[in-house]
């Protein structure tokens, strides 16, 4: 199975991270502005996508938050882990370690997947950092 791995240090303490990785108003500040939620599980919605994707939160504390894909859409994300592992950053702030796991090797998409997070990485920074919502999708 293949990972895609990013890393980031926010210049900001580990409740305002976990607010952006926890709350409504934090997801729709850097990824999607449609997001619902049902217990633990996160609907989050994306412009010309038919469904949404669907991710169990299995754990949410201080050092680490862990979704879980259980829906089937999109197929190549079917059962794959997203975890966010939370740290303290050198020189202060919040380290954050992503990992995207479970994905069959030699996925074709891959690359697109990666180079999604690595945007979303830097606007989870941007949002945990100055509080200005500016999601990476809009529907």
């Amino acid at each position: 199975m293949t990972a895609i791995t990013h890393e980031t240090d926010i210049a900001t303490g580990r409740t305002r991270v976990l607010e952006a990785l926890n709350t409504h108003d934090g997801l729709t500040g850097w990824w999607t502005n449609d997001v619902n939620r049902k217990g633990e599980v996160l609907f989050f919605n994306f412009p010309g996508i038919p469904e949404p994707f669907q991710l169990r939160r299995e754990r949410a504390d201080e050092d680490r938050v862990v979704w879980v894909n259980i829906g089937a859409f999109p197929p190549h994300w079917a059962g794959t882990t997203i975890t966010w592992d939370l740290s303290d950053a050198t020189g202060g702030g919040t380290r954050v370690a992503f990992s995207h796991s479970g994905f069959p090797d030699g996925e074709a998409e891959l690359p697109m997947i990666s180079e999604t997070w690595g945007t979303l990485m830097t606007r989870l920074k941007d949002y945990a950092e100055s509080g200005t919502p500016h999601p990476f999708f809009t529907v």
